[in-house]
């Protein structure tokens, strides 16, 4: 596939980068890796993010170019990366009629073919990894921006390097980026060493609610629109909140209840590996990962919970 999106961008030149809402950091990192390399490439390019950029991520290169819209104008291309389902790129995408084509670029296990190309491998730690195998075939060197981008795509897509998606490629990317000077120190900072005191305080609140299945096996953490307004808290800052019931010890599954309007639920999950998240939550309408998944629910809280976990427990079960 890597030839074929190279010869896209030679023969083109207007681009448009797009990427899934709620934007997290591989997201954000790969589209303005993406965009740089374009321009380093003598392209036209517009980055266009239908959700705002998380406050985490607003030290990285390259955002002030980014577009809340969707310019009115033509696009030979459109790169649409790390979406597993087209919706998620935004209805100012997914109905555009002045797109050429669409280069679909993703990691995920559960996806739509929506491209006219489609480079696809759940085997990536991240679809950063697959910018830079890209951007390494045509043989432009990377510069600085784009290693910083691309690295906080890669450390954030790993739980810095922690989770299982760790593979060899993975570090050996990660020390390539490195070798290009990055203040790795710099970056960490930025990430997990600059937390807002709201933070904190949702956390807090929303370790409170932890319960944990009677088998010790399923553990999940809540956040509710009232949490927002007593601790002057948001969703943004909700980033990771799955990984403490997935600490616990004896967890196979852990989940994240977050209300995201009265009646609506957004439901993350992370497995340790016995079960597919990615399959749960498509029983939902949502996808992911093998290890990391999400999906969107209806009804009240006790609604939402009775009903995933009972998906839960069927999936444990087998």
């Amino acid at each position: 596939m890597i030839p074929s999106i190279l010869e896209a961008i030679e023969r083109n030149h207007s681009f448009l980068v797009t990427t899934h809402e709620n934007p997290d950091g591989d997201a954000v990192g790969s589209s303005l890796g993406l965009a740089q390399f374009l321009r380093n490439a003598g392209k036209e390019v517009i980055v266009h993010f239908k959700d705002p950029v998380p406050e985490l991520y607003r030290f990285l290169p390259l955002l002030d170019e980014v577009s809340s819209t969707v310019p009115d104008r033509s696009y030979d291309i459109c790169f649409v990366l790390d979406v597993g389902e087209f919706r998620r790129a935004g209805t100012a995408v997914t109905t555009c009629t002045t797109i050429g084509s669409f280069i679909n670029i993703d990691h995920h296990i559960t996806r739509d073919l929506f491209g006219a190309i489609n480079y696809i491998d759940s085997g990536a730690a991240a679809t950063g990894v697959m910018i830079y195998r890209i951007i390494k075939a045509s043989g432009q060197t990377l510069d600085h921006d784009t290693a910083i981008c691309l690295y906080t795509a890669l450390v954030t897509d790993t739980g810095s390097f922690k989770y299982s998606n760790s593979n060899p490629e993975a570090f050996a990317v990660a020390g390539e980026l490195i070798s290009t000077g990055l203040d790795v120190w710099n970056i960490t900072e930025h990430l997990y060493e600059s937390q807002p005191p709201e933070r904190l305080k949702l956390l807090t609140e929303a370790l409170a609610t932890l319960v944990i299945s009677p088998r010790g096996d399923v553990a999940s953490v809540t956040v509710t629109l009232d949490m927002y307004g007593r601790t002057g808290g948001n969703s943004e800052l909700t980033d990771g909140f799955v990984n403490y019931p997935r600490s616990v010890r004896g967890v196979e599954v852990a989940i994240f209840f977050r209300e995201m309007e009265p009646g609506l639920f957004k439901v993350g999950f992370r497995s340790k590996g016995k079960v597919s998240v990615a399959t749960l939550a498509a029983l939902f309408g949502g996808g992911g990962h093998h290890n990391a998944a999400g999906c969107n629910v209806a009804g009240s809280i006790e609604e939402v919970r009775s009903s995933v976990l009972h998906r839960v427990y069927e999936a444990l079960a087998v």
